[in-house]
């Protein structure tokens, strides 16, 4: 009988990047298994010639009945972010998750599979311009977020407009954020709440990139791009 796999990941679009390089791994490890992933960020996974199908979580009817239901299947909701290796610092995120799943790590890094036509929506939000572009997040966390500023995560408002003065003049900066984030000066602000894919395949056009701990920062290992990282009360290892 033909194995299905099942990977509902929950979490924000940094934790689900990371889940395309243990989905690849396992993927490796039983190449005849039919992977489903069920996520927050269903497009994130859309082209991943190792994934079958991804829905959106919440809007899966009929979904026991077609994958679950007297079938040969696995199902994987582990949490890496809650073990132990994790916790104390002893492995990073992906190879303990490969570890719960007792599949190799190789040392593999997250992959997003973008079409022409992402691309080209991607393309659409990106200013007009003759310099050069710079992709800036100093501000990050969950779209309902209650306060705009978080001390932990977070470049503070005057530092960061300390290094769009820096760089104004040489680039076009593009301040990639949410409503509720502090405004700053001579940037072109994105606040919109875009398709997180499109949003992902807007780093391919820029020429250097200043990011937090945050979701662009897995988008652009995923896509092999050198970028500053800037990590506040969080450590990069």
């Amino acid at each position: 009988m033909l194995k299905n796999a099942l990977f509902h990941i929950e979490g924000g679009l940094g934790k689900n990047i990371a889940a395309t390089a243990v989905i690849r791994s396992y993927k490796k490890s039983n190449p005849d298994t039919d992977i489903i992933v069920t996520t927050a960020y269903p497009e994130l996974f859309k082209n991943d010639f190792n994934i079958k199908r991804s829905f959106l979580m919440g809007s899966t009817p009929y979904f026991y009945e077609d994958y679950i239901y007297n079938k040969n299947i696995d199902i994987f909701a582990h949490d890496p972010y809650k073990t132990t290796n994790h916790i104390t610092k002893k492995l990073h995120v992906i190879e303990s998750w490969c570890g719960m799943l007792d599949v190799e790590f190789d040392k593999q890094l997250p992959n997003i599979n973008f079409n022409f036509r992402e691309k080209e929506m991607a393309y659409k939000f990106l200013p007009n311009t003759d310099k050069p572009l710079l992709i800036f997040q100093p501000f990050g966390g969950p779209q309902n977020q209650d306060i705009p500023y978080s001390w932990m995560r977070d470049i503070h408002p005057k530092i960061a407009q300390d290094i769009v003065n820096h760089f104004k003049e040489k680039y076009t900066i593009l301040h990639i954020c949410y409503p509720h984030h502090p405004s700053l000066q001579n940037v072109v602000r994105l606040d919109q709440f875009l398709n997180k894919k499109i949003l992902c395949a807007m780093m391919e056009f820029s020429q250097k990139r200043i990011l937090i701990d945050s979701s662009l920062q897995h988008a652009a290992a995923a896509m092999n791009l050198p970028s500053t990282v800037m990590w506040v009360g969080t450590q990069p290892e």
